[in-house]
């Protein structure tokens, strides 16, 4: 990805300019870090499965609660994370969240039965829950209009990136190296190490300053760190500094916002979670006994077709990216459960045909809730859509091997599919195009 040089305006010298270069790209890795380790989270449970499942003598029921372990505690985290993000700034939780997150990963490798492992992996979605929170509402109000669709999408291909490696990784410590089920879980612990002194000394939004009616800190803090030209945009944030309530977002001015981000990204997430998650036992399914090879094949298609919608984003705009691809997943799960006697290789094929299209979808969840909700609310309405997306994706995961064993293999894809063009639906009816428009722009377009 290409940085710009900004535009100089006076007062700003060669140096200034390569010095908030600098720090945009580093905003970036820290953001994408944290993308890539929940990711990593989640992918590393696939491999490692079955021994964990006789390590600990664990029942179908028990494997499905722990490999969504993670994602329930999103489902707290999130909306908790945007209520502390808005009420007491982006900085301390984009810390915080951190540190609880190497604590409960390190716990991994001393775990003794399912209940602490879950407790443990609900603790871990808990503090990734948080980030989501924090650390795409601070991207998007550091961010220059021209790039923040790319500069949030890269988070996307971080986590695809993270979900698949961690399904190599996972594969290869366990196969190769034969390392325990607890020491394969546990190596999140160390790229947790990494973020935490990444984001040592980042500073705070200064739109939140704003918005705080702090305004000489918003000054400095953007003039330090942002192009001139955008910052007479924070120059027109709302200063009510409204209280960060959960009831704030279904009021006459916010609903429109918390309906289309919530439900867009409950059903971009679903499916694809608990197809990814458990990509190997649902190959085989349909007679694709391909082990390694299929997960990865799943997880790299899908993340070309991330990195293709970043690449797109800030050109083509984000309904063409979002409406026409999600009607394309659910024609393609749809066909999935309908044709029972598909041979193989056509099954094959439409997996991978829906794992690309699901990119263009999954990648806007990025980038919609920081532009639709203004900063007052930026956090909560963020953190709130992100834990009832992980209501879906945490059921999916959970419910996936019971609905394989008992429904059937085109039973599930049917359920899929109608949960593909809910998505489908409303995103036709609201997602708004947001490309280029600053984010008073986006944010007052859409609640007013």
């Amino acid at each position: 990805m290409s940085f710009s040089t900004p535009i100089r305006t006076i007062g700003e010298t060669e140096t200034s300019v390569a010095f908030k270069r600098r720090f945009m790209i580093r905003m970036m890795l820290v953001l994408t870090g944290g993308q890539f380790l929940d990711g990593y989270i989640l992918g590393i449970v696939g491999p490692v499965t079955a021994k964990m499942t006789a390590g600990l003598g664990i029942s179908t029921v028990w494997e499905g609660l722990i490999a969504a372990g993670a994602l329930f505690g999103i489902l707290f985290g999130s909306p908790l994370g945007g209520w502390a993000a808005d009420k007491f700034g982006r900085k301390p939780l984009f810390m915080l969240d951190m540190v609880l997150f190497l604590v409960s990963s390190a716990m991994q490798f001393f775990v003794s039965s399912p209940l602490e492992l879950l407790i443990v992996r609900l603790l871990m979605g808990i503090a990734i829950g948080a980030e989501y929170s924090v650390g795409w509402p601070l991207m998007s109000e550091f961010a220059p209009p021209k790039l923040r669709g790319r500069l949030m999408g890269a988070a996307i291909v971080a986590w695809y990136t993270g979900f698949m490696v961690a399904f190599a990784a996972g594969y290869v410590f366990d196969e190769v190296f034969h390392w325990g089920w607890r020491s394969v879980l546990g190596t999140s612990t160390f790229i947790a190490a990494v973020l935490i002194v990444g984001r040592i000394g980042l500073p705070e939004s200064p739109r939140w300053l704003w918005n705080q009616k702090r305004f000489e800190e918003a000054h400095a803090i953007a003039w330090r760190y942002m192009e001139s030209k955008d910052i007479a945009d924070i120059e027109c944030e709302s200063t009510s500094a409204c209280s960060a309530r959960f009831r704030t977002l279904f009021s006459s001015q916010y609903w429109r916002a918390t309906f289309f981000v919530s439900m867009f990204w409950f059903c971009a997430v679903t499916p694809y979670f608990a197809i990814a998650t458990f990509a190997d036992s649902v190959l085989k399914k349909y007679n694709l006994d391909a082990g390694l090879r299929g997960g990865l094949g799943l997880s790299a298609v899908a993340l070309a077709g991330v990195v293709i919608t970043v690449l797109l984003i800030d050109k083509v705009g984000r309904r063409a990216l979002t409406v026409p691809t999600q009607w394309v997943c659910t024609i393609v799960l749809a066909t999935i459960g309908l044709w029972a006697n598909a041979p193989a290789a056509a099954v094959l094929a439409l997996f991978l045909i829906f794992s690309f299209f699901n990119a263009g979808p999954t990648t806007l969840s990025a980038i919609y809730p920081s532009e639709v909700f203004p900063t007052e609310v930026r956090g909560i309405g963020t953190g709130f859509a992100a834990g009832f997306s992980r209501i879906g994706a945490g059921l999916g995961t959970f419910l996936l091997p019971w609905s394989m064993a008992n429904i059937g293999a085109s039973g599930t894809m049917l359920i899929a599919a109608a949960i593909a063009a809910i998505g489908a639906g409303v995103s036709q009816w609201l997602a708004p195009e947001t490309k280029g428009k600053s984010l008073t722009e986006t944010a007052a377009s859409y609640t007013h």
